[in-house]
């Protein structure tokens, strides 16, 4: 559906055949306010899915705010990894242990919740209303997640833990090239673009720290930002901690995820 139908369809609770077959009908001044109000946000670049306080990833229904970055179709690839090593490394483990690090809404989370319920699953974040969102998507989607505050790995409640699984999607946007993103990027969280001054700080704090949070045979799986592959292999051979297993390229061909495995 076009955004306008989607708008339409969601505001007035019908789907679209209703909506073409009912378009006669005269609106109520609530659903006029509403879908003026709805058009007048989206004009100004807000997200749809901000205006709709939703968002589908995996075939699922997360809530979304500001508070909050939406859930993108590239990271259903690392998810659809996870999953897969997630599976692999079950038929060693019955006792999975999956790390996601700046959860968010809690997409990715939820998602892996939801794809291997065996598994016993820690989301952590900085920001106290992204954890607060990604809560009650768990609650939406009916499972059971650990979500913990924390900048990455800094809280104390992880410091005797290990993991098989560690999984994220970092902030890897340049402090720099924020300003000058386009109108949608500039209503959603800043904490959840800004990768530093190269986009890379995140990427040399979790390769740095992650592998102390590693089981024997565990996993590190990360998104990569457009472009950043190389620059991410190059603190990898420098950590000399970590060493690529796998890096999977999107439709597009761009490389948009990598997979890391503890000496």
């Amino acid at each position: 559906m076009t955004e306008t139908e989607v708008l339409f369809t969601e505001i007035l609770d019908c789907n679209k055949v209703d909506l073409y077959l009912n378009r006669g009908d005269a609106l109520t001044a609530e659903e006029s306010a509403r879908i003026q109000s709805a058009f007048l946000r989206r004009i100004t670049g807000e997200p749809l899915q901000y205006i709709l306080s939703k968002a589908e990833f995996m075939g699922l229904e997360f809530k979304v705010s500001s508070d909050v970055f939406i859930p993108r179709p590239e990271t259903e690839i690392l998810v659809e990894k996870a999953i897969e090593v997630g599976n692999n490394l079950s038929a060693i483990s019955d006792r999975l242990k999956i790390l996601d690090v700046g959860t968010g809404s809690g997409c990715i989370a939820v998602s892996l919740a939801k794809f291997l319920p065996k598994a016993r699953i820690t989301a952590t974040d900085i920001s106290l209303k992204a954890l607060e969102i990604a809560k009650e998507n768990a609650q939406l989607n009916n499972v059971s997640i650990n979500f913990i505050p924390s900048d990455l790995f800094a809280t104390y409640e992880l410091q005797a833990t290990s993991y098989e699984l560690i999984v994220s999607n970092p902030p890897y946007i340049s402090t720099n090239e924020i300003a000058s993103l386009q109108p949608e990027l500039q209503y959603e969280p800043r904490t959840a673009l800004d990768g530093g001054k190269d986009g890379l700080d995140f990427y040399r704090r979790i390769i740095q720290q992650a592998p102390n949070y590693l089981k024997e045979n565990g996993v590190l799986i990360m998104e990569l930002g457009f472009g950043q592959a190389e620059a991410v292999k190059n603190i990898i051979k420098e950590s000399n901690n970590l060493h690529i297993i796998d890096i999977v390229s999107d439709y597009n061909d761009i490389e948009r995820v990598i997979m890391l495995r503890g000496y």
